[in-house]
């Protein structure tokens, strides 16, 4: 079997759709006589900002000396960024060899692409003997095939309402699926939240015994002109300097030191400058990323109602005014919520749909500009619109491609020289 043919056969098992539950991925670690038993875990669900917490811990446990594995989704250009060691994505010989072991032993389980995968990705962290895996849910947390583990530690990024059709209508229902992570005397570091969320995740710690750590209550961020200070019970850290941008970072990244606070007992090499290393030089390609050129382009995957409000917030910051964008939207039912928190920033739009089933129609967002007093010009694809872009404003302080992360890929991969789109 070659990497091609393992691939097209972990896409195949797209036709079994979406299917939450835990029957699947049960019986796949059963037969891999439970790898996920092999190394500690720490668990990340809620809504925005899973990614960039993910990666914060697992760059900071590295830098302590911990072997570390990372488990993310969806990847921007290759499947193998899915499953990284020490910041090392999967070889593809590695996933072949996995893909076949997996068909082998998962006879009869008709798994879905994301149990397959995570089943893949846990037994891969068992042969490369972490000492710590760091798994992001795919989707909601309580039937989630990532939920098949008992972690050292559980954390919930803020909660706002996205994939309603599938974790329920109200902000109150879907913090309660996040919170299905949460198991008894684990404990539980909580971002920021809504007090509709906070209370259901609250509801659920107790019922379950445990502990929880809330933002703003046991730990803060102190926000700075070039930075932010962290405050938590035992562990202040001032002056640091991210490299990810965006004051919302600044949150994400209290959510790993928070986390990496109540580890430390359990992590060896931990110290506050090998912490501080880990958390400014974490990078979260396709999110904020800045791509030098004429114009300057920032990709950002804001694809939901939240992450369109960070990135409004982050022009505010800079001070920005009316900007050129490339946009393209997938997977929404009222793609206005997402374009409404820009139209202050939109000087004119580049409007093309990703090459992926559920884009939504460049012609309906274009007219949603337009009737918001917007300019805004339909393309053939996301190439053209980068292009008519780049031709008709080379002048401007900055350019913005946004959306779908499929966009956002798709146009990386113009923009950045080969050898720096897996770097």
């Amino acid at each position: 079997m070659s990497y091609n043919e393992a691939h097209d056969y972990l896409y195949s098992l797209q036709r079994f759709g979406i299917k939450l539950g835990l029957d699947n991925i049960r019986k796949l670690l059963a037969r891999l006589h439970h790898p996920e038993h092999s190394y500690s875990v720490i668990h990340v669900a809620g809504t925005n900002g899973k990614g960039s917490v993910s990666a914060a811990l697992a760059r900071t446990l590295t830098e302590t000396g911990a072997r570390t594995g990372l488990y993310t989704s969806p990847h921007l250009h290759s499947f193998t960024e899915r499953i990284q060691v020490d910041g090392r994505p999967v070889a593809e010989q590695d996933v072949v060899d996995l893909v076949r072991e997996l068909r082998r032993l998962g006879r009869g389980v008709p798994a879905t692409f994301f149990e397959f995968t995570t089943a893949l990705a846990l037994r891969y962290f068992q042969l490369r003997q972490v000492d710590w895996a760091v798994l992001e849910v795919g989707m909601g947390g309580r039937l989630d095939a990532t939920n098949a583990v008992i972690p050292a530690l559980s954390i919930i990024t803020p909660v706002s309402v996205d994939h309603a059709e599938h974790l329920g209508q109200t902000l109150e229902s879907i913090a309660r699926e996040k919170a299905g992570i949460i198991k008894p005397g684990v404990p539980v570091v909580v971002g920021r939240q809504e007090p509709d969320a906070l209370a259901a995740i609250e509801a659920v710690a107790a019922q379950l015994q445990a502990p929880l750590f809330v933002a703003e209550r046991d730990f803060r961020v102190v926000a700075r002109d070039d930075g932010f200070d962290y405050q938590g019970r035992a562990m202040t850290l001032e002056g640091l300097r991210p490299r990810l941008a965006g004051r919302h970072q600044y949150d994400n990244l209290s959510l790993a030191l928070a986390a990496l606070e109540l580890l430390h007992p359990r992590v060896s090499g931990f110290d506050r400058d090998v912490v501080r290393k880990g958390i400014e030089g974490v990078q979260w390609p396709g999110r904020l990323e800045f791509v030098p050129g004429t114009p300057p382009i920032l990709l950002d995957g804001a694809h939901n109602p939240a992450g369109a409000r960070a990135l409004a917030s982050f022009l505010v910051d800079r001070h920005y005014g009316p900007l050129p964008w490339a946009i393209g939207l997938s997977g929404l039912r009222s793609p206005e919520d997402v374009l409404t928190p820009w139209l202050p920033y939109i000087a004119e739009a580049y409007v093309a749909e990703p090459a992926v089933e559920k884009a939504v129609d460049a012609a309906d967002i274009a007219d949603f500009l337009r009737g918001r007093k917007c300019r805004a010009v339909v393309c053939g694809s996301p190439s053209q619109a980068l292009e008519n872009l780049c031709r008709s404003w080379p002048e401007a302080p900055l350019a913005i491609v946004a959306g779908s992360l499929y966009l956002v890929a798709e146009l990386r991969e113009l923009l950045l020289p080969e050898k720096e789109v897996l770097s």
